[in-house]
């Protein structure tokens, strides 16, 4: 039996082995023309556009003004860092700071080439002396309530809202929700507090430093507003020609602190002074808040040049 299968086996080794060599000898073979390459991963350079963050940082031991002002805010515009804080969250009268939602109320609802019609306005204190029945236009309003804080503009520019007065203010109101100002409440266009006989208004405004900063920021953002509340002095019209409106800002700051570009005076006798300011520097802006102050201008330079002489802007950029 082993010697009939021997030549079997022989031949079965045979091709076996000759298999094997002819699988390990290069050729066309599938198997041995599949090889493997390492290929470095592609990669490029993505340029990410993130903004350079500067921050304040007090670089002294410098001890911060005396401030009669009942509460005080000084803020850097971009990083909306406080520089210096004083009660900035509790309720004060506002005065004619008031005004800045008044603008916004009104650049949102008229074109500022739209003519209105001066009624009655039962208005006392500041105003630009608007005539019964004089027509001017929305623009020279406008000009009125931000450089005179004309409290008869303010009366204009509300009554001929649609639904008068009344809606005016709840849009007023309204907007200060939309702009998160928690503890803000408007109770009218101008913030008076009082009458003409010096009584105190059953509803009356109120709202804080923290409240009139951030609103300022974003009234700022409007071209026109940023335009007005920086001239010092301006000569408007009605539409006849007839009308002159010598206007002057009251704001002292604008001819006298450098950088100053606005923002909104106030004053009620129950109020004091008020003052919001902005003033740019070297490309870094602070804005300031002063609430029943007793000198608003000399104690809003005080806090500038304190906050300019005491602090450097850093680059914080971000990593990623």
């Amino acid at each position: 039996m082993l010697s009939e299968n021997l030549p079997l086996k022989l031949k079965r080794g045979f091709l076996f082995a000759f298999s094997f060599a002819l699988f390990l000898i290069p050729g066309q073979n599938y198997y041995l023309t599949v090889q493997s390459f390492w290929h470095p991963a592609q990669t490029r350079q993505i340029e990410v556009g993130l903004p350079m963050l500067f921050y304040p940082i007090n670089f002294t031991d410098s001890q911060t003004p005396q401030i009669t002002a009942q509460s005080v805010l000084v803020m850097d515009v971009d990083s909306a860092v406080a520089l210096y804080a004083k009660n900035e969250n509790d309720h004060f009268l506002p005065a004619s700071t008031v005004k800045m939602m008044t603008a916004l109320v009104a650049l949102e609802q008229y074109q500022l080439d739209e003519i209105l019609k001066v009624n009655k306005t039962n208005g006392f204190g500041q105003d630009m002396e608007l005539v019964e029945g004089e027509e001017i236009s929305v623009n020279n309003l406008l000009y009125g309530l931000l450089v005179s804080s004309a409290n008869d503009a303010a009366l204009v520019l509300a009554q001929n809202y649609p639904g008068g007065k009344t809606a005016f203010v709840a849009r007023m109101n309204q907007k200060a929700q939309e702009l998160h100002l928690e503890n803000t409440y408007f109770a009218n266009p101008t913030g008076l507090d009082t009458d003409e006989e010096d009584e105190f208004l059953a509803d009356f405004s109120y709202t804080t430093a923290l409240d009139l900063v951030h609103l300022s920021r974003w009234a700022l953002k409007n071209e026109t507003f940023k335009q007005m509340v920086a001239i010092p002095q301006i000569t408007v019209t009605d539409v006849s020609g007839r009308f002159k409106h010598q206007l002057y800002n009251i704001n002292a700051l604008l001819t006298s602190l450098t950088g100053t570009k606005g923002v909104k005076t106030g004053w009620t006798e129950q109020a004091g002074e008020c003052l919001v300011s902005l003033v740019e520097r070297h490309g870094r802006g602070i804005v300031t808040v002063v609430l029943g102050s007793q000198d608003r201008f000399g104690e809003t330079t005080k806090l500038i040049e304190w906050a300019f002489a005491n602090h450097q802007w850093k680059d914080i950029s971000p990593s990623i």
